[in-house]
């Protein structure tokens, strides 16, 4: 520990020597000395020690005229006054001007070394005290910009999840990555379908000549890196190359993964001028958006699949899957329709009067033996499966059958050939199923034929909403880090949604560590109240078996309010981005009854526990008053079923 230094400003040489041989240097004290009190005032200016031992009797400038010019110069520094007179008015006055304490001459070793420590000691108080103030305050303010960062994760999350256009999701993620961050640019980069390259997809703020054309093999690059381990990649404090005469001095990227997909590209954010580099902090929160991002990216591309699929299901075998194609006696086409077109990869208008063998060189050989058979006995053919390659296409999986066209007399005037093309019906199931990941099943079934029906507006009618908050989340996620957090949350809505979903109610959304389902609706549901009173019960049930397994300090509970009543149930937003939702006053009485219940309380409105009272056990509670309700409520809290 480096030696504490005292200065000494008396003109008395007596006094100076007593205090530097018998006081300071005896107890490990460094000592500097002033004979008056304008070369004292210097000394102290200049080398600011660690204690004043101050004479009040000076030439040129008293004691109190030192201590005054300190004072104006802000110099703190803590001062022992030493004085003949016994004044108290010169005591209380040195005392006002800053000064720690006072000792009267003549002075003894033993007094002034105790004042020294007495004084010394306070001012390492005030210095550890001022320094864990510091240090906490700083801890506080990391935590805040943690919290921030989390709250704009779950704010952009939420933002970009919403999205079912995909320009407009891979453009606001890579805003949001390069404003979280405090980038200069940023690039998200698909793989293509043969997984070798990466091309960019969406950009924000790279030069426009790199942004046309920049294409990314696999193998070699760093963007490839992060692909292949499946982590972020960084690189920092040296000039990195993203493309050919494209350096930039910082770089980061992360890989976008989608379940049972694996990663599809990465989100890359990079500085080309400035020289900060990213941080661990800026690794956390892009990785939290890249996994949103990449929901959002395979949800957008689902709902478009999906929305063509429907669009076209008034003639799903006929436009998709099923070409017709059939001839005449003399074996050329006389019709070959749309999806015929689109199946064998041949124009109508080539085909139609064309013979069979000509236009259809891929089955020809398949069909000439079958045709033959058709036309010779008049009796169909039993349907068969091939694979074939056709024409600009990769390898398909086709099924055919063939059956005669008859006039009135039995008489066999031509073929019908039906030629499906279960590869692309495959394609379309599947993507039908993964997507039904994303929606309630009870929604999906009302998304109409024609995307262009899909109108704002809903209809009346009775449901029963439920609202499920985690009680005294704020408070646990300020005792967290936010990767700690997040995994947390995610149990507790797991076993919330989960519960919901058992009876088959329709889940609304989630709002921060909230669940909010209503039941009846879309599908009408007789028992509905008793369904959402079963998901409550669940709930309880769940965290239970939840907290079995979790640390105690991770354990948490839900309050849950329900409320039955009319609501507007239908296509809430914009015309670009629906949600089918619920408004009305028993939604928002449901609101407030979570509002009160307590940790692992369930409240249940008047009319609820009324249509539900033969199949429950509940007790009363004290009438509540609500925000935004006039009227107390009437409250019961369910205890359980009967």
């Amino acid at each position: 520990m480096e030696q504490e230094r005292v200065l000494i400003i008396d003109n008395s040489a007596g006094t100076r020597q007593l205090l530097v041989e018998l006081v300071l240097e005896p107890n490990g004290y460094r000592s500097l000395t002033a004979l008056d009190g304008e070369e004292g005032l210097r000394l102290a200016l200049q080398e600011h020690p660690d204690l004043i031992i101050l004479d009040m009797q000076l030439p040129k400038m008293n004691g109190l005229e030192v201590l005054e010019a300190l004072r104006q110069r802000n110099a703190d520094i803590p001062v022992i006054f030493t004085t003949i007179r016994e004044s108290a008015e010169l005591v209380v006055q040195a005392f006002r001007l800053g000064a720690r304490d006072c000792v009267m001459k003549p002075l003894g070793p033993a007094k002034m070394q105790e004042a020294i420590q007495r004084v010394l000691a306070a001012v390492r108080l005030r210095e550890e005290r001022d320094q864990l103030t510091e240090q906490r305050l700083e801890a506080n303010q990391q935590l805040q910009r943690q919290l921030q960062a989390l709250n704009a994760i779950y704010a952009i999350g939420r933002s970009v999840t919403s999205l079912l256009d995909l320009d407009r999701v891979l453009s606001r993620v890579v805003e949001a990555a390069v404003y979280m961050a405090g980038a200069e640019e940023g690039m998200l980069l698909l793989l293509d379908s043969e997984g070798d390259e990466l091309y960019l997809r969406a950009a924000k703020d790279v030069d426009e000549k790199v942004a046309r054309s920049l294409r990314i093999r696999v193998d070699d690059s760093i963007a490839g890196r992060a692909i292949r381990a499946d982590r972020p990649v960084l690189l920092t404090g040296e000039r990195t190359k993203i493309a050919t005469s494209y350096l930039v001095k910082a770089l980061l990227y992360l890989p976008l993964r989608v379940p049972e997909r694996g990663v599809i590209g990465v989100l890359g954010v990079a500085n080309r001028e400035s020289e900060r580099s990213f941080s661990e902090r800026d690794i956390f929160v892009l990785s939290a958006l890249a996994d949103y991002a990449a929901i959002a990216i395979e949800n957008a591309r689902l709902f478009e699949s999906v929305a063509n699929a429907k669009s076209l299901m008034d003639n799903v075998f006929a436009s998709i899957t099923s070409g017709i194609i059939t001839t005449d006696v003399q074996d050329q086409i006389t019709l070959f329709n749309r999806a015929a077109e689109s199946i064998l990869r041949i124009s109508a208008t080539v085909a139609v009067g064309s013979r069979l063998a000509d236009a259809l060189p891929a089955l020809e050989s398949e069909l000439r033996t079958l045709v033959e058979e058709v036309r010779r006995h008049g009796e169909p053919v039993v349907e068969f499966e091939t694979e074939m390659s056709l024409p600009d296409r990769h390898l398909v999986h086709l099924r055919t059958s063939l059956s005669a066209l008859k006039d009135a007399n039995d008489e066999t005037q031509g073929i019908a050939i039906v030629v499906d093309d279960l590869t692309e019906r495959s394609r379309l199931e599947a993507r039908y199923q993964l997507f039904q990941r994303y929606l309630s099943p009870a929604v999906i079934e009302r998304l109409p034929d024609d995307p262009h029906e899909l109108r704002l507006g809903g209809q009346r009618q009775e449901i029963i909403s439920l609202f499920a908050d985690i009680r005294g989340f704020t408070d646990f996620g300020q005792r967290q880090e936010p990767e700690a957090l997040v995994q947390v949350l995610n149990q507790y809505l797991a076993v919330s949604a989960g519960a919901v979903l058992a009876e088959e109610g329709t889940l609304d959304k989630f709002m921060g560590d909230a669940v909010v389902a209503f039941f009846n609706a879309p599908l009408p549901q007789s028992d509905h109240v008793l369904r959402a009173v079963r998901a409550a019960l669940k709930i309880q049930e769940g965290i239970a078996l939840l907290h079995e397994r979790m640390l105690p300090s991770h354990r948490l509970a839900y309050g849950v309010g329900i409320s039955v009543g009319d609501a507007v149930v239908g296509n809430v937003g914009i015309p670009q981005r629906l949600g089918y939702t619920a408004i009305g006053s028993s939604v928002n009485l449901a609101y407030r009854l979570q509002e009160a219940a307590a940790a692992g309380q369930i409240l249940l409105s008047h009319t609820a526990y009324q249509r539900a009272r033969e199949q429950i056990k509940a007790r009363p509670l004290p009438s509540i008053r609500a925000k935004g309700i006039s009227e107390p409520i009437k409250v019961y809290e369910l205890l359980g079923l009967s």
